[in-house]
């Protein structure tokens, strides 16, 4: 199957150009929803999470305070490691089993930080969705009602965009309205099919 890994910094619009390629019905496999999957009070994983960075992450009901511990990592990096190196292999691990348990041409793998951590081999193409640095500090203090301070330290902690352009087989423009996302879209939409159909034939 041909995947797609769709990346983007924090408020590029990643989530909404996902739902314009599943009205296509085009399945995502979000690496977020399985990091919240995995991480869900009770588990293992928080358990080990929490008796590193201590109860105070933790909230009244046993789940994860994902703002205090954002609040944590974005401020040291060496604990922002720590934890990605701990949750992605099994995020890695968990996206793969839900890939081959699809029939689909193509699906779309939506991961934030696709290319700050050891690369995806499952991915075969790298779409990236770009907007201008204040555009996405805008969305996310609307988005988050998080201080633009904030933002910015989580924006230094990402890919500078450069990079991320550098390193896309597909782009897409996100600094306007929902409508001029379309046919960016449906455009790539075509091509993937088409890729996908070339692979099977060349099986």
């Amino acid at each position: 199957m041909l995947v797609i890994g769709l990346t983007g910094g924090i408020g590029s619009g990643k989530s909404t150009v996902a739902e314009l390629f599943r009205q296509h019905h085009v399945p995502i496999i979000d690496a977020d929803v399985i990091a919240r999957e995995v991480t869900q009070a009770g588990t293992p994983l928080l358990l080990q999470i929490a008796e590193h960075f201590g109860n105070e992450i933790l909230l009244n009901n046993g789940s994860l305070d994902r703002a205090k511990l954002r609040q944590i990592i974005f401020h040291q990096p060496n604990q922002r490691l720590w934890l990605e190196n701990l949750l992605h292999p099994i995020i890695r691990e968990e996206m793969q089993q839900k890939i081959n348990k699809l029939s689909s041409p193509y699906c779309i793998a939506m991961i934030p930080l696709l290319l700050e951590v050891e690369f995806y081999s499952f991915i075969n193409r790298i779409l990236v969705i770009d907007a201008p640095e204040q555009l996405q500090i805008e969305r996310t203090a609307l988005r988050d009602k998080a201080q633009k301070s904030q933002i910015e330290i989580i924006l230094k902690a990402q890919a500078k965009r450069e990079y991320r352009l550098a390193h896309a087989q597909d782009i897409i423009i996100n600094d306007g309205k929902i409508e001029d996302l379309i046919p960016q879209v449906e455009k790539l939409h075509q091509e993937y099919l088409k890729m996908a159909d070339e692979n099977t034939k060349g099986l």
